[in-house]
């Protein structure tokens, strides 16, 4: 088993498949807006903070709240069920708590938003802790993400691993000094993560748990 107490779960592209919800409501905010799209990936956008996103679009800051709002409100009506987790995810978690990892998400969907998502792909029981940003920009980042969740008494004293897909999850492991494991299942590709060098690629959940408890793959 690898030498970590806990393990930090960013959900968008490593536990929760739900870039359609993300997209449909990235569109849906664009056209309110009055920006052309044409011709954009929007799947970039799926896993960083959307202030993040909506910042390469409008210079304002009340522009770039406005969209943020729009795009919350909407997700919230319709975006947020068209997600579903990831085979094998609920397998996954039950068999790191019973090798006695404390499980937290990291993740840069607000709590409150993340948290009824989590509870309805059934996936909340599983975890020791859901944590992601602020609502403001207070809490907006992926480090001050996972900097909030190692102050939680929960992690205080244990050796943490953060797992994600994208390379704002490795960037910001490495701003508060942990190791990453990088998922090649979600939205990312392995040429945009190796430049941070995880500890690790898993291709499945399946591989994930093998590789985090010990087992062979």
């Amino acid at each position: 088993m690898l030498p970590y107490d806990a393990v930090l779960l960013d959900v968008d592209g490593t536990l929760l498949d739900s870039a359609p919800g993300i997209l449909y409501t990235l569109r849906e905010v664009f056209h309110t807006m009055g920006t052309d799209i044409t011709g954009v990936d929007l799947m970039r956008y799926v896993g960083p903070p959307l202030r993040k996103t909506f910042a390469e679009y409008y210079t304002s800051e009340a522009e770039i709240e406005r969209a943020t709002n729009l795009y919350r409100d909407s997700y919230a009506v319709t975006g947020c069920h068209m997600c579903k987790p990831y085979p094998g995810a609920a397998e996954m978690l039950r068999r790191l708590r019973a090798a006695g990892l404390t499980l937290c998400t990291a993740t840069s969907k607000p709590t409150r938003v993340v948290t009824p998502i989590l509870e309805e792909q059934g996936l909340a029981p599983l975890l020791d802790l859901i944590a992601g940003a602020s609502m403001d920009q207070s809490r907006d980042t992926k480090a001050q993400v996972i900097q909030y969740v190692l102050d939680q008494p929960l992690l205080r004293g244990k050796r943490a691993l953060m797992v994600g897909d994208r390379n704002d999850d490795m960037r910001g492991a490495a701003a508060c000094g942990l190791d990453a494991a990088a998922v090649l299942y979600g939205y990312g590709s392995k040429e945009e993560l190796a430049p941070f060098s995880p500890k690790l690629y898993a291709a499945s959940c399946k591989q994930l748990a093998d590789l985090l408890v010990g087992e062979s793959v």
